[in-house]
């Protein structure tokens, strides 16, 4: 059984406050990087603009896609929403349970069958666990399953298309943004798996191919950028 070690990392800093070891990340494109555990425990008061924009765009019924440690869940109930926090790690669910996250759903978000929300929400670029092009493309197809009839889609992405010429790496044959993720906590390996990046370009493209009418709403000095989308009504 393979080890979740991300969720370890997650549920020592709750126990702790603090990591004696580094919960590290490995990618496709040759870097590793030291993961802030912290992130996921931000305050409101911590939350970057575009968060903030997304969040105060939620409407309805809720389901926060990747709710990690249920910041962002427990953000929305206490301003009086139904939410529903999906999280895949059993150690997330628990530290979201603990910290008092009323509606959790441990399950894997292709896997949720039924759905009448009105905000489908994938912050911290959650929209990644589509992997590559064509899981995207999966993605708004079972999303607009879950959706109500006045639903949308509040996401962030970037383009990552910097980071080739940064590590002065060649460019993989498949889409850039398409990457594999490993992380690593106290000398484990978890399972590797993909994630994916988007430019806006790319998603607009893409998302009227699949019936999608887009906003751009926001972008940050970093390539971030905050999207809401919601079915061409008809399609």
């Amino acid at each position: 059984m393979e080890r979740d070690v991300y969720g370890e990392a997650l549920y020592d800093f709750h126990i702790l406050g603090d990591l004696k070891d580094t919960l590290l990340l490995h990618s496709s494109y040759g870097d590793i990087e030291e993961m802030p555990v912290e992130v996921f425990y931000r305050d409101p008061e911590d939350f970057p603009e575009l968060e903030h924009i997304a969040l105060a765009l939620c409407d309805g019924y809720i389901l926060d896609v990747g709710a990690g440690v249920g910041s962002h869940a427990l953000y929305l109930q206490n301003k009086g929403f139904q939410v529903d926090a999906l999280e895949i790690s059993e150690s997330a669910c628990s530290i979201m349970k603990q910290r008092g996250v009323q509606h959790i759903i441990r399950e894997d978000f292709f896997a949720l069958e039924t759905g009448n929300y009105d905000t489908l929400l994938f912050l911290m670029n959650g929209i990644g666990l589509a992997g590559t092009i064509a899981g995207l493309r999966k993605l708004l197809r079972h999303s607009k399953m879950l959706l109500s009839e006045r639903g949308q889609l509040l996401f962030d992405s970037s383009d990552i298309s910097y980071l080739y010429d940064e590590y002065r790496i060649p460019k993989p044959e498949h889409y850039l943004g398409e990457i594999r993720f490993q992380y690593e906590y106290k000398g484990n390996l978890g399972k590797p798996f993909h994630w994916l990046y988007i430019d806006q370009q790319e998603l607009i493209k893409i998302a009227h191919e699949e019936g999608w009418v887009v906003q751009i709403l926001f972008e940050d000095d970093n390539d971030q950028y905050l999207v809401r989308m919601e079915p061409r009504r008809g399609e």
